[in-house]
């Protein structure tokens, strides 16, 4: 049985999250606001967060960036903002979905069900070929870890999938549908631009200098790739 931790201010939205997720049987926790989701994080084996951006004392991208910084469990935001930059920023800051409310609890839960299978898979990869070295890149498939140089960094899961993808791959350009149906199976919509901040993501968290990359190449009007070591 998972744990989802559901995080918002409101009481009501949390319950209602909860009837869902439970008839699926999911085992639920709750946070209402981000330092006791921080707590409930340390504290609990949780699968999965759904994580509200407005919030007191401590608001939903803040609690993001910190959680983040010891945890790739999927997150999807929760907003009332529906404008693509406020998309873009909670993608950049992690999340790996963004649903805006008012919501259907049922296509909330069908996201979850998907990213927990998203999530899975990543420790379901054959144990024959667990490395993946290009250059000082290691990627550590059995463990779900990924080095630069020796120093350990933190991805999010879809972050993780499409760097194994295109590593696995090293030198085949993938375009962003491509990506898209490898990484999402076709499960969720997603567009370009949510494909091009999670590999914004990616290069700023694996190369020395992001604007001039040296593994993770933009090939210009058709998609993506991972240069050869």
């Amino acid at each position: 049985m998972y744990n989802i931790l559901i995080v918002d201010d409101d009481k009501e939205i949390v319950e209602s999250i909860a009837i869902f997720l439970k008839s699926e049987d999911y085992r639920v926790l709750r946070a209402y606001d981000g330092l006791q989701a921080l707590e409930m994080i340390t504290s609990e084996d949780v699968a999965l967060m759904i994580l509200d951006v407005m919030m007191p004392h401590l608001d939903g991208i803040q609690t993001l960036l910190k959680i983040r910084e010891s945890k790739n469990i999927p997150i999807i935001l929760l907003s009332a903002k529906s404008e693509s930059s406020d998309k873009i920023l909670g993608l950049s800051a992690g999340a790996d979905d963004y649903v805006t409310k008012p919501f259907d609890p049922s296509e909330l839960v069908a996201r979850v069900k998907s990213h927990l299978r998203r999530y899975t898979r990543l420790g379901a990869m054959e144990k024959a070929d667990t490395k993946i070295i290009i250059g000082g890149v290691s990627i550590d498939t059995e463990a779900k870890t990924v080095a630069v140089d020796g120093e350990s960094v933190h991805l999010t899961p879809i972050e993780y999938k499409i760097l194994v993808l295109l590593s696995q791959n090293a030198g085949k350009v993938f375009s962003a549908n491509e990506i898209y149906e490898r990484v999402w199976n076709g499960e969720l919509a997603v567009n370009d631009s949510s494909i091009a901040v999670h590999i914004r993501h990616i290069r700023e968290k694996i190369e020395i200098n992001p604007k001039e990359p040296k593994y993770l190449k933009v090939v210009w009007g058709i998609g993506y790739k991972m240069e050869r070591g």
